[in-house]
């Protein structure tokens, strides 16, 4: 039986939950308020580049700023939208600054964007030389200026481990917009660390914690993938190989790696020369292991062909004229398909 006592002690408790309940709603309100009113760096940030992509709805940019450091939480911009009301970001590009708080960004990011700008082009597999050599051709920078710029990862942010020495590998191939007479190399460079953070490492970073394998490795094996595999669509097979040969002990075989630090890639004899040297450490003939490091600008589909190989049972492979893959499953066979099709 329930005496009044007890009743008492009941409402009281009830009453008690209501205003802790009340309290932490409060609580969250205003900590939700006072993130979106405060900036995440103090005033005088430079702006940085920020490109809203066609059709992107203004939840979807939340996750974006977040990557670029321009905001600090996707749900408060969240939060930031519900209370705002009718949000329409302006497709192009836009100078935002880490300064800015959630209203300013929003505002900034309705405005009409940047002038337009030109494409370049850089090509899957280039290397760090052959984009800085084509933007010198393009007269955006002096020669080698991009070429210092990605060898100072210090200088630049992503939210995976950069590598020490130099960026190559982790400079994604894309088409990019420029700018004639305000280009800036190094917003160029941290613009293909995001897109690779973007294409590749974001979506596949818990693949990455279970593949056994590090980042590094994996980019450089893309590297390879890139020059070795004309077809995305047969790179798993061929990463199947260079990683049970990299597992066995065996040395990969991978010429592409003879040609990495040549000024030419395709000068031959400069190339037969280093074949021959076996004390050159991109010389995976004689050298058993990974090359030193990537050998050029790999795409998604190499990547994730270097991530996820496909297991089979060859151990060699080689292509003929017509660029053609023929793996076989041991020395034999591949003597035979070397004779063939007249590979050497």
């Amino acid at each position: 039986m329930i005496t009044c006592v007890d009743m008492k002690r009941l409402v009281l408790g009830l009453c008690g939950l209501l205003v802790l309940g009340a309290l932490a709603l409060g609580g969250a309100y205003i900590w939700a308020e006072q993130g979106i009113r405060r900036a995440v760096a103090p005033p005088g940030a430079p702006p940085v580049e920020f490109a809203v992509v066609k059709g992107t709805t203004g939840k979807a940019l939340g996750p974006q700023l977040v990557l670029r450091g321009l905001i600090s939480d996707a749900r408060l911009w969240r939060w930031h939208l519900r209370r705002r009301g009718a949000f329409a970001p302006k497709a192009g590009r836009h100078l935002v600054s880490p300064s800015m708080t959630m209203s300013e960004i929003s505002a900034a990011l309705e405005s009409p964007p940047l002038p337009d700008d030109v494409p370049f082009v850089v090509i899957e597999g280039w290397r760090l030389r052959d984009t800085d050599e084509a933007l010198a051709a393009a007269k955006l920078i002096k020669p080698g200026a991009y070429l210092e710029a990605a060898s100072h990862p210090e200088r630049f942010t992503a939210p995976f481990p950069l590598p020490k020495g130099t960026l190559e590998g982790y400079l994604y191939p894309e088409t990019y917009g420029v700018i004639p007479g305000e280009f800036d190399v190094e917003d160029l460079v941290q613009r293909q660390l995001n897109t690779f953070a973007e294409r590749f490492y974001l979506p596949r970073k818990e693949a990455l914690s279970r593949a056994g394998r590090s980042l590094h490795d994996v980019v450089v094996m893309a590297s390879m993938l890139e020059r070795e595999e004309p077809l995305p669509t047969q790179r798993a097979v061929v990463s199947g190989i260079l990683w049970k040969r990299i597992d066995k002990g065996f040395p990969l075989g991978v010429d592409a790696t003879s040609r990495y630090e040549l000024e030419e890639w395709n000068d031959r004899k400069a190339f037969l020369k280093r074949l021959r040297d076996t004390s050159d450490p991109w010389n995976t003939r004689h050298r058993k292991g990974l090359p030193p490091g990537p050998i050029g600008s790999p795409t998604v589909a190499s990547l994730e062909a270097a991530l996820e190989p496909q297991a089979n049972e060859f151990w060699y492979y080689l292509h003929d004229a017509q660029r053609r893959l023929h793996p076989s499953r041991n020395a034999e066979e591949h003597e035979a398909l070397r004779r063939k099709y007249n590979v050497y």
